[in-house]
């Protein structure tokens, strides 16, 4: 099970320095920090970084208890990245430990998702690298003997 949206919002703000235990997050920041959650892992999605997060359609109907599907590789670069994003809007500025963590979890996702797509080739010139396991030997169009039947009149 991943984390869930509110906790890797709770923990970006946490890492900016506005922990839970110390500060009363509002509701609408809370709100506000979600849709930046969203709006990054969308551009991630168009960038090719495909975590199964559940990208909404609409801004307004993601919401906070809801399974990220985030897998726990990608854990520290969603949190990381989110706190450098979202520390502008409260006045804070990420440390520098957070930026190289940032950076360098980023990478890390980056190269986990850098798996090359399967692609199907369909027109393999037929030859030694052509198998096909139901019918083993290649027919040719021209060896095929078309059978024509002779008209037949009668008088």
């Amino acid at each position: 099970m991943s984390y869930t949206k509110r906790q890797i919002v709770n923990s970006a703000l946490s890492e900016i320095g506005l922990a839970e235990y110390t500060f009363d997050v509002l509701p609408e920041q809370s709100q506000e920090a979600l849709r930046r959650l969203d709006s990054m892992l969308a551009e991630w999605n168009g960038r090719g970084i495909l975590l199964s997060y559940p990208v909404p359609t609409n801004p307004n109907s993601s919401t906070l208890d809801q399974d990220s599907g985030i897998p726990d590789h990608a854990w520290e670069a969603v949190i990381t990245n989110l706190a450098l994003r979202i520390a502008p809007s409260y006045g804070k500025s990420a440390s520098p430990h957070t930026m190289a963590t940032a950076r360098h979890s980023l990478n890390t996702v980056m190269a986990k998702s850098a798996m090359p797509r399967e692609m199907m080739i369909t027109d393999i010139p037929s030859g030694a690298g052509h198998k096909n396991i139901d019918q083993p030997f290649i027919e040719n169009e021209s060896d095929v003997i078309e059978r024509h039947e002779p008209e037949i009149t009668f008088r």
